[in-house]
């Protein structure tokens, strides 16, 4: 089966190719609602989270426009709101979970039989949102964000260590969702089976607070 890479985040975050659709900003209002733009604020201490878009993959390539890595069809993030001030703004998030199932995930690199884990180190994350919808995850000082990615070969489990200096992603009102497209990681430490750099792209939609969908504005 056809490989694709994933990231770590977060955790990995960061998937696809969409189109940005802005969120509406309303004045008055707070960043995060629920119940539609300009609708109840999300209070702080929420806790949000998504799966991967339904038919969508989270991948982790060995370039932007190749399809060579590692693919997952199950994926899913938790973010608890820190701050949610007046639109328009800025929202802060810490990322508390970022997980993949090892089950949905497959290789296409030569050599690799399948992927044994994907795992996202350093959490929590640091997260704004502004009301542009643009999204931007940061690691703790003095760490990066890190995905460790361990594959099953013949000659047995390679670890490949991934990371990056931030992620940026996109806030989409029109299916509730968050993306990253082709997010830069640079390996830092596994054998030749690691590509030296994968690029994570995903979709997460719906996000919701305890199921009501989150709106940006």
């Amino acid at each position: 089966m056809r490989t694709r890479s994933v990231l770590t985040l977060v955790a990995a975050a960061a998937a696809l190719s969409l189109p940005a659709v802005a969120p509406a900003s309303a004045a008055g209002g707070a960043v995060l609602t629920t119940g539609g733009t300009g609708g109840t604020p999300v209070a702080v201490g929420d806790v949000l989270s998504a799966s991967l878009k339904a038919g969508t993959t989270a991948t982790l390539y060995s370039s932007p426009t190749g399809t060579s890595g590692v693919s997952c069809t199950s994926s899913t993030f938790t973010a608890a709101v820190t701050g949610n001030p007046a639109a328009p703004g800025t929202a802060t998030e810490s990322v508390t979970g970022h997980t993949f199932d090892a089950s949905s995930c497959s290789s296409n690199v030569t050599g690799v039989l399948g992927v044994n884990s994907i795992r996202i180190d350093n959490l929590p994350y640091n997260a704004t949102v502004t009301s542009d919808g643009t999204l931007t995850v940061t690691p703790p000082a003095g760490t990066s964000i890190q995905t460790t990615v361990q594959l099953r070969t013949l000659l047995g489990s390679v670890t490949c260590v991934y990371k990056a200096a931030t992620l940026v992603g996109k806030a989409d009102n029109a299916d509730n969702s968050i993306s990253f497209t082709n997010q830069q990681f640079t390996k830092s430490s596994g054998s030749s089976l690691c590509f030296s750099t994968g690029y994570f792209t995903a979709r997460y939609a719906p996000v919701t607070d305890a199921g009501a969908t989150v709106y940006v504005n």
